[in-house]
């Protein structure tokens, strides 16, 4: 576990260190995330010790946001200086994905009936 913890942390950090060097506008843990998926797709899929892991660090994936939820609690003010285009992005952003899941399911439903012919 030890080895996979080690390996997540050093891709972040890879991210992370791109995303300045760079100057770059995405968060460094998600150019991490994405390195992740390739060197994973590349080898042909995580190992056992890196599957296990990840699925431990996804059972406790609520205690992760606590400390997310202590910083947007600091900022409250600024929530209530700014709630309408919040809101508004949050409905509209909402609006979307369902939009876009749904075309996207229904072209897959479309091509996937094709392929069985």
């Amino acid at each position: 576990m030890l080895k996979a913890l080690t390996l997540l942390l050093l891709f972040q950090l890879a991210g992370e260190v791109l995303a300045r060097l760079f100057g770059l506008p995405v968060p460094g843990p998600v150019i991490g995330m994405g390195l992740l998926l390739l060197a994973v797709s590349l080898r042909g899929g995580p190992g056992e010790e890196l599957r296990g892991t990840a699925g431990t660090l996804l059972q406790h994936l609520s205690l992760l946001f606590v400390p997310a939820g202590t910083g947007v609690l600091l900022h409250v003010h600024r929530l209530a200086d700014e709630w309408l285009p919040l809101a508004v992005a949050l409905v509209l952003s909402t609006a979307i994905g369902i939009a876009v899941t749904a075309l996207v399911l229904k072209w897959l439903v479309k091509s996937g009936g094709e392929e069985a012919r």
